[in-house]
């Protein structure tokens, strides 16, 4: 049977090879064994609110230098720093693409503390905003000043002259979800497509960025992302790209053409409110879906969190202090990429107030290893990242449901020839639970967390005794 060719001269076994290789190549990428802490730098080196562009550069990431040790012993093998570049606010709101935010530092403090994280093993993750920019953007000032004389009048989506913007400017442009500081770019115009992949493969060459995080990647055009993605590959095979995704199939986002992955907001909103509502369906029903048998998603590394820098601190989420034990717990056990928010660790509090500023504090690392409102949580998640860099199951493996109750819920990982059970209790007393291991036959459970307890598996059936509340077991099948 003779094969079909295709426009590209590949046969269409070929295009199947092809896939096929980037799957595997998807499975094998270094972000889907990492472990993500997540920085909003800003914040943390207690940066001013307002850039006013006058003052000479701060070198406030040097903060961020004490804090590595502290990363590397949670058990992280990756860091998302929040957007670095030159703005005019909260740093979504890009006015240069080329400069280190000045409230930051300036280039060279960038690329010393992308030298410092590489050097104790930790790879390194930017912020990309190619969604919108900030008024202060360089181009936009131009067309501010120079109106329809202006050569980037085309840079920005929607820009028309003959009526006022918000801003009273002569001329009205979109913004990002209908705030007007943020004004959307054009990225089907081939100069802004080349600009910002400009900016892109400086960052790397400048900083040997591992990867971006894409704010906003639901709202951009899906044929921007494919050539971002093809641009960033052909600089760096293991480039890894991650978007910022709150609504939608996330197919859509994350596949062999586009991104590597998304972030899992169904399963962030599944995972307080199932302990808050004490109903642990709901998390389970999202894992299910996603990752079961016939999950949607199965085989995509999602990425996976309790909080971050645009939400509520999940402390201030959860009603009883023990259910951040048992959510982080499932964070780290589930399918995904999961992440820890700088602070959190420690189960410190933060909701927003009229404002995203309370979720991304300046923190003072040595007064938190002493005061934090919640020391045994810190080495709670740093046990749950080491049983989790050991077990390849819990990185990779498939996931199958085994038991729902109210406040208790077990799942089996399987990857290869391991297998590891996970029950959680939430609840205020100890629980038990009957699970059917049919996949298994005989053998026993060993908890990796006790690294004593062992129950028995017999004709598929294993009673797990009193778990206690608030807690878990993490068990591999012997």
């Amino acid at each position: 049977m003779a094969y079909i060719r295709s426009q590209g001269g590949r046969s269409r076994a070929e295009h199947r090879d092809v896939r096929e290789a980037r799957r595997r190549a998807c499975m094998e990428h270094w972000a889907n064994n990492a472990i993500f802490y997540h920085i909003y730098p800003l914040g943390l080196c207690g940066a001013p609110p307002r850039n006013d562009f006058s003052l000479p550069p701060a070198d406030r990431l040097q903060v961020l230098h004490s804090w590595l040790c502290h990363i590397k012993d949670l058990g992280a093998t990756a860091i998302y720093l929040g957007p670095v570049f030159e703005s005019s606010t909260h740093g979504y709101d890009t006015a240069d693409y080329g400069s280190v935010d000045r409230r930051l530092g300036t280039k060279e403090s960038l690329a010393r503390f992308s030298s410092a994280a590489h050097a104790i093993g930790l790879r390194l993750v930017l912020d990309g905003v190619f969604n919108h920019v900030g008024r202060d953007f360089w181009a936009f000032k131009d067309v501010v000043a120079n109106l329809e004389r202006s050569r980037y009048t085309a840079w920005f989506h929607s820009l028309s002259f003959g009526k006022k913007s918000p801003y009273g400017d002569p001329f009205s442009y979109e913004g990002w979800s209908g705030h007007y500081s943020l004004v959307k770019l054009n990225l089907a115009n081939p100069e802004v497509k080349e600009y910002l992949f400009a900016a892109v493969a400086s960052w790397i060459a400048d900083y040997g960025i591992d990867g971006l995080r894409l704010d906003a990647a639901d709202v951009m055009d899906i044929a921007f992302l494919k050539e971002l993605s093809q641009h960033c590959r052909r600089i760096r095979s293991d480039f890894w790209l991650l978007g910022e995704v709150v609504h939608g199939d996330y197919r859509r986002w994350a596949n062999q053409e586009t991104l590597d992955s998304v972030t899992n907001y169904e399963c962030y909103k599944g995972l307080y409110s199932s302990h808050v509502d004490r109903n642990f369906f709901e998390i389970a029903y999202a894992l299910n879906r996603q990752f079961g048998p016939d999950g949607l998603y199965k085989g995509l590394p999602l990425y996976a969190f309790a909080d971050n820098h645009d939400v509520n601190r999940v402390a201030s989420m959860v009603t009883e202090p023990r259910h951040l034990y048992t959510l982080y717990c499932l964070l780290f056990t589930m399918p995904g990429v999961p992440s820890v928010y700088y602070g959190s660790e420690w189960g410190i509090e933060g909701k927003k107030d009229g404002s995203d500023w309370p979720l991304r504090p300046s923190l003072d690392l040595n007064a938190l290893s002493w005061t934090g409102p919640h020391q045994d949580l810190l080495k709670a998640i740093r046990r749950f990242a080491q049983i989790r860099h050991r077990s390849p199951a819990l990185r990779l493996g498939d996931y199958v449901q085994l038991h729902v109750g109210h406040e208790q819920m077990a799942f089996a990982r399987r990857h290869a020839r391991q297998t590891v059970v996970v029950c959680v209790n939430a609840a205020k007393e100890p629980a038990g639970m009957l699970l059917d291991l049919s996949l298994a036959g005989e053998g026993r459970l060993v908890d990796l967390l006790s690294g004593e307890q062992e129950f028995s598996v017999k004709e598929g059936k294993a009673v797990i005794e009193a778990i206690p509340a608030g807690w878990a077991r993490i068990m591999e099948l012997k």
